[in-house]
């Protein structure tokens, strides 16, 4: 029997855009994990108040997203707020555009909430496998996910994007408190994240693709540790 749902946790996205095979993945997954995903579409991320009493958001899969700067405004909530966020695939573009524009101050941030062709010149073909098949990566020492997986090398993961970001953008970005702790073969950055945060980590693979029930990926299973955290701190 599914483990009754006693968390909520905000799903930021546009529910089964573009066919994303993870959105029924996760309905199906997550209140079997104790956990009650709750969407909210990206055009109703108006303003922080949209998300306040939520112990978590999780920044899904399925971009292009139909209002990224409600994207834009869920991440800064969470990462502003010490609220437990993940996001993949488009979650990590987001998150590195997110911080290069509103922490950073980026040039070539600017003005992508208001006209998301800003982005064309910085995103470029994967070099590294795509749709669904798997690619070697090497973790940063000493980074929190290195501490979820137990290891540094050896580690492979599913990829389904088939676009990415300039590396010179991403470099850009990933600055001051925000570190890119996941790199690909070719040295391509591949996961970020904030050390000093509760819990903020983004990877442009899907850890939960490979999440069952019974074997849930430890980044997902780091994540809903402190979503479940977060939420024991809110009814206090």
């Amino acid at each position: 029997m599914p483990t009754p749902s006693t968390t909520r946790l905000a799903l930021v996205g546009d529910r089964y855009n573009h066919d994303e095979p993870s959105h029924p993945h996760l309905e199906r997954l997550l209140p079997q994990l104790g956990i009650d995903p709750v969407w909210v579409p990206t055009g109703e991320v108006t303003g922080p108040e949209v998300l306040a009493g939520f112990p978590g958001v999780w920044v899904v899969p399925g971009g292009p997203y139909k209002d990224q700067a409600g994207v834009h405004r869920a991440i800064r909530f969470a990462r502003e707020s010490r609220v437990p966020f993940l996001g993949t695939c488009g979650g990590f573009f987001s998150a590195l555009i997110e911080y290069a524009q509103n922490e950073l101050r980026l040039p070539a941030a600017s003005g992508v909430d208001d006209d998301p062709e800003v982005l064309r010149p910085m995103i470029a073909p994967m070099a590294c496998s795509v749709d669904g098949e798997r690619a070697e990566l090497t973790i940063e020492p000493g980074s929190r996910i290195a501490e979820l997986y137990g290891a540094t090398e050896g580690i492979t993961e599913v990829f389904q994007c088939q676009w990415t970001l300039t590396g010179t953008f991403m470099e850009d970005a990933a600055r001051g408190g925000l570190r890119i702790t996941a790199r690909d073969i070719d040295r391509a950055p591949r996961a970020v994240e904030i050390t000093d945060h509760p819990f903020f980590v983004a990877t442009l693979f899907q850890p939960e693709l490979s999440s069952t029930p019974e074997d849930v990926h430890p980044l997902v299973d780091g994540f809903l540790s402190a979503v479940r955290a977060g939420a024991r701190e809110l009814v206090r």
